[in-house]
């Protein structure tokens, strides 16, 4: 029986499907410190997490059993990919499933914002009619730029533009405009035009501290700045500095640099009691919606691999789409991309009289992976040959 460990509060329905497939499901709640991790792992194969726990390099080469990651999120930059690839761990994420619940809460956060209802609603709850319409504007005719036009930015430029608002934005990438967007050539020229800048870069290391004091400087006198993305790309100390100096005019924060593993515990940053500053706990694809639709996303993709050794879209190896075999047995081969490797899985099935039903490569840089469908005719031997092959990483046999 195969044995998964859940962590982080995932969606009850990523537990159903697992254990629906004979897979031992443990659920934890809370993130994992390296060592607890490791202790964790011990015969488990399948593991799933959200964006708190870090799956580093020692954690992967003191969890033998492992054979995939699940990050129930977006992002992926919690894991070390390049060795878990190394090892033979495939990785699946949520690429599309939480999109709509980011995208509303930044409308929802620029609406906010725009309007100053942050500080009404203080001044309310503290006892004070302040009825005014100082600083409050409508978002119909104001300019939001995009820094980062991908499955979120483009759909939150569609909603921002229904809404009465120019959307420009800027991208490394090339992207195809929606509605009336405009692609600008460099994030200077976006900062020059924007009333609203929202950040929705991935979390690549080239990303880290891209956006500072410099940048804040640059914004229009005013002007209003959220990140719903990855808390490393923010100097948070220069916003701080552009919100109490007045030059910027509020701001909305999701993600943060260092965030709690666990709910309840203590949080500190440099924004908190910033006026027109909204602070929310990295919660920008936290809706009951976007949770059940990740739970059952990442935990059909673990079972497809496990079970009849899919990859497809898997951040870390290469895409193979596979349904149920065709012969009694599949063997997924992962291994170093060199010449000769194909010829020698078949030659070595040739050698030891097994026939071969259907056959699939792909490869991705480093890497590929064969998956053969065979006869009854398997002898352990064969496994052994292509066990040690030097290009061998992960050899699975699914009977």
């Amino acid at each position: 029986m195969l044995h998964a460990l859940l962590l982080e509060n995932l969606h009850p329905l990523a537990t159903t499907l697992l254990a629906s497939d004979g897979i031992d499901v443990t659920a934890r709640s809370g993130a994992m410190d390296e060592d607890e991790l490791i202790a964790a792992l011990e015969g488990v194969e399948l593991l799933g997490i959200r964006s708190k726990t870090d799956v580093t390099r020692r954690v992967i080469e003191n969890a033998p059993d492992l054979i995939a990651i699940g990050t129930f999120s977006i992002g992926t930059n919690q894991i070390d990919l390049r060795a878990a690839a190394e090892h033979g761990v495939a990785v699946f994420n949520a690429p599309f499933s939480n999109t709509r619940s980011v995208v509303e809460l930044a409308v929802a956060e620029i609406i906010a914002l725009t309007r100053r209802l942050t500080e009404r609603d203080k001044a309310l709850h503290a006892g004070v009619w302040d009825k005014s319409a100082e600083g409050a504007h409508e978002v119909r005719g104001r300019t939001l730029g995009i820094i980062g036009y991908g499955n979120i930015g483009t759909q939150l430029s569609v909603l921002a533009e229904s809404l009465g608002m120019s959307v420009v934005f800027y991208d490394t990438a090339e992207r195809l405009s929606l509605g009336n967007a405009r692609r600008l050539t460099s994030m200077d020229e976006l900062l020059e035009q924007a009333d609203v800048v929202t950040l929705h870069v991935d979390g690549r290391a080239g990303n880290a501290g891209m956006f500072g004091a410099k940048q804040f400087g640059a914004m229009r006198p005013g002007a209003l700045f959220l990140n719903l993305s990855r808390g490393f790309v923010v100097d948070y100390a220069a916003l701080g500095e552009a919100i109490t100096s007045g030059r910027l005019g509020g701001a909305a924060i999701d993600v943060f640099p260092s965030e709690p593993k666990r709910r309840g515990d203590a949080f500190d940053s440099d924004l908190r009691g910033l006026p027109n500053v909204i602070l929310t706990p990295h919660i920008g694809g936290s809706t009951e919606e976007a949770q059940e639709a990740i739970g059952a996303f990442v935990a059909n993709k673990l079972r497809d691999y496990v079970r009849h050794g899919s990859t497809m879209l898997s951040v870390n190896v290469p895409n193979l789409a596979l349904d149920e075999r065709t012969g009694a047995h599949r063997l997924t081969h992962l291994h170093r991309n060199t010449p000769g490797v194909l010829a020698a899985v078949n030659q070595t099935f040739a050698d030891h009289g097994v026939n071969i039903d259907g056959q699939l490569l792909a490869t991705r840089g480093e890497l590929g992976y064969v998956v053969t469908d065979v006869a009854a005719n398997l002898t352990p031997n064969v496994v052994r040959v292509l066990e040690s092959m030097e290009s061998t990483i992960r050899l699975r046999v699914l009977s």
